[in-house]
């Protein structure tokens, strides 16, 4: 078959079958924004719907863009190389959600769900549509199904006691301090002191539950300024 002939056969690529691929990479990557939109996250509904669209877009150009330069200098032209360079770039995107707040890295998982958006964005535009469907449930599977996981196998409780100088803003910074290590306090309880004791320090029960190293914890929790203690009650069915 001569190129003419091959080239007159091919789609345009602005036919019913392009619009529908882009539809449902604006109805994918906009479910997968939503979840992102509802945990309030820096990149919500608009980043990821415009992502997954923008690749699906990329990809049909790539297919159907260069029929007249084909036509007119016989030129062979390899799709890959132009979603490759979507998966290139969209790391500017993710790296940009990437932001390290003292020793804690945050904005990781929301850089991945980017990626994974201009993925199913190219799938649909690629003309395959039940992987991305396929990869879009996925995605919600891990995010909502994985953190119960996560929970269960990774999760760690502990009960610290914790000793304290009043009026220094102790307590607050304790409480930044476990929230932005991953733990949840489950329970605060101010001990009463001995009212003939000369000591000004006050005692806090906490009960934590998070993921993470509860050693490390306990040592950032030791350097609060106002903090004069701060150790984990070992249970006890462990002692002896």
């Amino acid at each position: 078959m001569h190129i003419l002939d091959f080239i007159s056969a091919e789609p345009s690529g602005q036919a019913t079958l392009q619009l529908g691929e882009l539809t449902l990479a604006l109805i994918l990557s906009s479910l997968i924004g939503l979840e992102r939109e509802f945990r309030a996250k820096s990149a919500g509904l608009r980043t990821h719907t415009l992502v997954g669209v923008a690749a699906a877009l990329i990809v049909l150009v790539s297919k159907y863009g260069f029929t007249n330069v084909i036509a007119q200098y016989e030129i062979v032209l390899d799709p890959s190389r132009v979603a490759a360079q979507i998966v290139s770039g969209i790391g500017f995107i993710g790296g940009g959600l990437i932001f390290v707040q003292k020793d804690i890295v945050r904005g990781l998982t929301t850089a991945a769900i980017i990626w994974l958006t201009a993925a199913v964005g190219m799938a649909c535009g690629a003309g395959l549509p039940l992987l991305a469907v396929f990869v879009t449930a996925a995605h919600f599977l891990v995010v909502f199904g994985y953190r119960g996981l996560e929970q269960r196998i990774l999760s760690a409780h502990a009960e610290l006691l914790v000793r304290y100088a009043p009026g220094k803003g102790a307590v607050e910074k304790l409480m930044q301090t476990c929230t932005g290590r991953g733990f949840q306090i489950q329970a605060l309880t101010v001990e009463q002191d001995d009212p003939a004791s000369t000591d000004e320090t006050r005692t806090i029960h906490l009960h934590v539950q998070g993921r993470g190293g509860v050693e490390p914890l306990v040592l950032s929790i030791g350097d609060i300024k106002g903090v004069a203690s701060a150790r984990m009650m070992v249970p006890e069915r462990s002692k002896g």
